[in-house]
């Protein structure tokens, strides 16, 4: 693709004080400096400077952050999902995750009509393939667009769309794909509905089954992406590097996608 000639579409959500992006224990917290407020600490570090003497009396702003490293868009390691991978060596953390999986080819697979908490298997995403004629290349990275994209930040988020269960999660990874990514609040179901049929069935092999695939196969999985819907199905790159946290679950990224103009 001629750099010179490309389009970028957004990826990423916005990390802001806002109730309904997490579960209230996850919760970011941003605490905002002004330029007067961030006076003492220039003062601090300069002695004898006076305000009167900074352009427009002001210092400089900042933000102090409360937050996990899966607030807003982010990237899960293998860390997060186990202690070991790939047939029982140690799972690695976001900072050792491949740069080469970051930036490669998408394919979206749009699961918005799909019911919320429905668990999508193998054969959706194969009928999903075969609808829009695509065939899956090994690091492709797979987007899935489900119904929590369009509600990201208001009521109902948490327990909106669809998600990705082992049968399915297991047979991206057998093609070779090793990074995915959701509009979601998670790559599996939203928890209401997984807590309803645990409650029912009493099997643990329902809590997190897409994320628990990481234990077979490491990989990294995306959490809170948007604008997917303005995606074509495939055709596009995708750049999502995660910030380089030593031995973190997770890293947050601007998830971004590049098109032909």
């Amino acid at each position: 693709m001629d750099i010179n000639n490309r389009r970028l579409i957004d990826l990423s959500v916005t990390l802001e004080n806002n109730p309904y992006t997490d579960p209230p224990p996850l919760l970011p917290r941003i605490d905002y400096m002004d330029h007067q407020e961030g006076w003492p600490e220039m003062a601090a570090l300069f002695p004898g400077l006076e305000l009167e003497q900074l352009p427009g009396k002001e210092a400089w702003a900042a933000e102090r952050l409360n937050i996990t490293t899966h607030s807003g868009t982010h990237m899960d390691a293998p860390w997060h999902y186990a202690s070991t991978t790939d047939g029982g060596s140690p799972a690695y953390g976001i900072d050792e995750l491949p740069l080469e999986w970051c930036l490669r080819p998408g394919v979206k697979l749009d699961f918005r009509n799909l019911p919320d908490g429905y668990v999508a298997t193998a054969e959706d995403i194969r009928s999903e393939l075969f609808r829009i004629n695509y065939t899956l290349q090994p690091l492709d990275i797979v987007l899935v667009n489900t119904a929590a994209g369009a509600l990201f930040g208001q009521p109902g988020y948490l327990d909106k769309g669809c998600g990705i269960g082992r049968e399915a999660t297991l047979w991206l990874l057998e093609q070779g794909v090793r990074v995915v990514g959701t509009d979601g609040w998670s790559w599996d179901a939203p928890f209401k509905y997984t807590r309803e049929r645990f409650a029912e069935t009493g099997d643990p092999a329902l809590i997190w089954e897409g994320h628990k695939v990481g234990r077979d196969i490491g990989y990294g999985q995306m959490e809170k992406l948007s604008n997917l819907e303005s995606l074509p199905d495939y055709g596009f790159w995708v750049s999502c590097f995660p910030y380089k946290i030593k031995h973190a679950s997770a890293g947050f990224v601007r998830a971004v996608a590049i098109l032909a103009a």
